[in-house]
Parts: C-alpha cells; sequence; structure tokens
C-alpha cells in the first residue's frame, strides 16, 4: 500500500497513530492488509495537506463523515479559516518587506565609518530613538510611506 500511495511504511504507521487512518487487519504473518479504501483515504489526506489543513483538522474531517455523514461545510469552514490565517500571514509578509525595502534604502545612506562601536550595525536600528535615526553625516531617504 505505501508503494501504491507513494509514501513510506513508517508514514502510513504515523497516519494509523494520528488517526486518519484506520487500523488495518493484519495477514497470518503478522504484516498490515489495507483494503483500497485505504488508498482513497490516504489520496484524501494528502489532498487535505496539500489545502493547508493539519492532520489534527483531517481527522476531525474524517470523525465528522463517520459521525455525521458527508463534511463539506464543516471543510467549508475550515478552509475559510485557513484562506484568513493566510490572508493575515500574507499582510504581515508584506509588511516585513516594506520594512526590509526601507531599512535597505536606509542602508545606502549611510556611511560605514559613521557606525557607532557600541552597536553592531547601524543599518539595523536597535529601537532606541537614537538608533533609529542615522547619523548626522548621513541623509535620510525620501519616502511617501509605508
Amino acid at each position: 500500500m505505501a508503494e501504491r500511495a507513494g509514501l513510506t511504511t513508517k508514514t502510513l504507521r504515523f497516519y494509523e497513530q494520528a488517526g486518519v487512518l484506520p487500523v488495518p487487519t493484519r495477514t497470518a504473518a503478522g504484516y498490515r492488509d489495507y483494503d483500497e479504501s485505504a488508498l482513497a483515504r490516504l489520496g484524501f489526506v494528502r489532498a487535505a495537506q496539500a489545502a493547508g489543513l493539519t492532520l489534527a483538522e483531517v481527522r476531525t474531517v474524517i470523525e465528522v463523515r463517520e459521525d455525521e455523514g458527508p463534511p463539506c461545510e464543516h471543510v467549508t469552514a475550515l478552509l475559510d479559516r485557513h484562506a484568513a490565517a493566510l490572508d493575515e500571514r500574507i499582510a504581515e509578509l508584506k509588511a516585513t518587506r516594506a520594512e526590509v525595502r526601507r531599512l535597505r534604502a536606509r542602508a545606502a545612506t549611510l556611511d560605514p565609518a559613521a557606525c557607532r562601536e557600541d552597536g553592531v550595525c547601524q543599518v539595523l536600528p536597535t529601537g532606541t530613538p537614537a538608533a533609529t535615526q542615522p547619523p548626522a553625516t548621513a541623509q535620510r531617504p525620501r519616502t511617501t510611506g509605508r
């Protein structure tokens, strides 16, 4: 089954422990004996992970399916939460990119010879009011805002 699913046997055992793959029957020799439904379940797990769902969330989807029937509303709610989290993360990354660009522009105005001995690098201000301002010998770049 692992080979057919493109996974390792260790991953299959992990999915069993995580509760997203049912414990299979065993052969007389003690080997796991998965049926075809396991392959479909593995396909679902991979698709759910590709959409950003965690294994814990996948497990809840499976539980809803088993207890209540089609979990479409539950999956839709999970996807809505993930989309909102992604939107928030994208906003954070854009703000970080703007700050990096601001610092890079600031760096172009600084004189390395004016770097203070008590600091590490004047390009990255340390948060004190004096540290956030460029030295008097350097000009601050003009910006139109963030």
